[in-house]
């Protein structure tokens, strides 16, 4: 079960799979609302949550808290 958007807290790292892409973000900023400045962990990126599900929810739509283990 995914958590909802209003749920996540800055500094957290999260697991965000949508559309078929699979990234670990952490939570940098809240900019407003439910739109939040992410950083890929893989790729060192800045995004916003905005800009990665702006195409839609895919079928596979999962946003989890990340641990390491």
């Amino acid at each position: 079960m995914s958590i909802a958007l209003d749920n996540l807290r800055v500094g957290r790292k999260y697991r965000f799979v949508n559309m078929g892409e699979s990234r670990v973000i952490e939570i940098m900023d809240r900019i407003s609302g439910d739109n939040f400045q992410v950083k890929d962990l893989d790729t060192l990126e800045l995004y916003t949550l905005e800009e990665l599900l702006r195409w839609g929810r895919g079928k596979d739509y999962e946003l989890d808290e990340y641990s390491s283990r």
